[in-house]
C-alpha cells in the first residue's frame, strides 16, 4: 500500500523546473530579493552565524591574547616596561633578551640534550605501549581486565606520591641484590676491580657503591621507565592504542595466520603499517610531554651538569639590573624562556597536526 502511494505521488518534470526558474528570473529584482532574504529561515541562519562568529572570536581572544602579550614583551627594552605609553607594541624594539638567553643560558646545549632524551624516550614508549596495547586488545588471557584496570589506575595516581620512592630506587639501583651481596668490604675488594675492567666511560664506575648504582643525573631512569612501560603518561598511551587495536578487524590477523605467519610477524608486517597515524600521535604526545617535563627532571637531575630545557628558565647574567620596572622585566625574560622552550613544539605541530587529528579520530575515544 505504501509503495503504491509512493508511486502515485506527482513528480516534477524537468520542463516544469525550467519554467519555474524562468518565471522567477522574470520577476522584478525587489520581489526576488524579498523572496530570498525576507524569510524566517534566512534570519535564523544569519543570527546563528553571527552568534557563532562572535563566540569564536571571543574564545580566540581569551586564549591568544596572553600569548600575544608575552611575545610582544619579549621584544621590549627595559625602558618600555616603565613607559606608561607602551601597552603591547614595543617602542624600543630589541632582540637583546633572546640573544642573552641563547648565549648566557646555553640554549642550544639544552636543546640538544632535551632532544636526545625526548626522542629516545618517545621512540621506546611508542613501541612498548604499542606492544602492551596490542596484547590487551587482541589476546584473551587470565588477568587481562585486571591489567587494564591497573593501566587506567596508573593514569589517575598523582606522580607526587611516587616521587620519593622513584628517587630512591634509581639512586640506589639494585634489581637483583648483587650489590647487597657484595656489600661492605667485599664490594671494595672485588667490585671495583671488576668494574675497572669493564668500565666504558671514565666516570661511570664512580656511580657504583656498595648500596647500588647511582643512576640519577643521567638518562637511565627515564629510559628504564620507558622500557618497562611505566614512564610519564604511559597509561594514556596504552589506553589509546588498546582502543585503536580493538577496532582492527580480527579477519586480517586470521588471514595472516592461515598463510603461515606467526604472531610477531603479523604484528610487524600487518598491524604496525595500519597503525602508523596512531603511532605518530602517541610519539608526538610522548615527545612533547617529555620535552616540557618538569617533574621527572627535578626528581632525577639533582644537579645541572646535564642541561635541559626546564633549567634555562632563569635570568641571564647580562640582563641582571636594578630599576623601577625590574619585576616586570624579569617576568618578561622568564616568559621569553618559555617561548623558546615551546617554539620547537609549535613548529613540530604545524607539520604533524594532520597525523594527530587522524590518530585521535581512529582511537575510538571520540564522541
Amino acid at each position: 500500500m505504501n509503495a503504491q502511494n509512493i508511486d502515485k505521488r506527482p513528480s516534477v518534470k524537468k520542463e516544469t523546473k525550467n519554467k519555474i526558474k524562468v518565471d522567477f528570473e522574470r520577476t522584478p529584482l525587489k520581489d526576488r530579493l524579498k523572496a530570498k532574504f525576507a524569510t524566517f529561515t534566512f534570519v535564523k541562519n544569519v543570527i546563528w552565524y553571527i552568534f557563532r562568529f562572535v563566540l569564536l572570536v571571543g574564545i580566540s581572544y581569551v586564549v591568544l591574547y596572553p600569548f600575544f602579550t608575552k611575545v610582544a614583551s619579549s621584544f621590549m627594552s627595559p625602558n618600555d616596561f616603565v613607559d606608561v605609553t607602551v601597552k603591547i607594541i614595543p617602542k624600543e624594539f630589541t632582540l637583546k633578551t633572546y640573544k642573552a638567553i641563547i648565549v648566557d643560558l646555553h640554549y642550544f646545549k639544552a636543546f640538544l640534550n632535551t632532544f636526545l632524551l625526548s626522542f629516545s624516550s618517545a621512540i621506546i614508549q611508542t613501541f612498548v605501549c604499542c606492544l602492551i596495547g596490542y596484547g590487551l586488545a587482541k589476546f584473551k588471557f587470565k588477568g587481562n581486565k585486571a591489567i587494564f584496570i591497573a593501566v587506567v589506575f596508573s593514569m589517575i595516581i598523582p606522580h607526587q606520591t611516587l616521587q620519593y620512592s622513584m628517587y630512591l630506587n634509581f639512586r640506589y639501583f639494585d634489581v637483583l641484590g648483587i650489590f647487597q651481596f657484595l656489600g661492605g668490604g667485599g664490594f671494595n675488594i672485588f667490585g671495583h676491580k671488576i668494574l675497572e675492567g669493564i668500565r666504558v666511560f671514565p666516570e661511570s664506575w664512580e656511580r657504583f657503591t656498595d648500596q647500588g648504582i647511582n643512576l640519577c643525573n643521567s638518562f637511565w631512569p627515564l629510559i628504564l621507565l620507558s622500557l618497562s612501560g611505566l614512564a610519564f603518561k604511559n597509561g594514556l598511551y596504552v589506553f589509546l592504542l588498546r582502543q585503536f587495536f580493538k577496532g582492527v578487524p580480527d579477519e586480517l590477523e586470521e588471514s595472516a595466520y592461515i598463510d603461515g605467519s606467526n604472531t610477531f610477524r603479523t604484528f610487524i608486517q600487518i598491524i604496525i603499517p595500519l597503525s602508523v597515524p596512531m603511532l605518530i600521535t602517541v610519539f608526538l604526545f610522548a615527545f612533547s610531554w617529555q620535552w616540557t617535563d618538569n617533574f621527572y627532571t627535578n626528581v632525577f637531575f639533582t644537579n645541572q651538569k646535564t642541561l635541559l630545557m626546564p633549567h634555562i628558565v632563569d635570568i641571564p647574567q647580562s640582563l641582571v639590573t636594578n630599576y623601577a620596572g625590574q619585576n616586570m622585566y624579569y617576568s618578561a625574560i622568564r616568559n621569553t624562556c618559555g617561548i623558546l622552550i615551546i617554539l620547537p613544539l609549535v613548529i613540530l605541530y604545524l607539520f604533524c597536526q594532520r597525523y594527530i587529528v587522524q590518530g585521535i579520530e581512529r582511537s575510538g575515544i571520540t564522541g
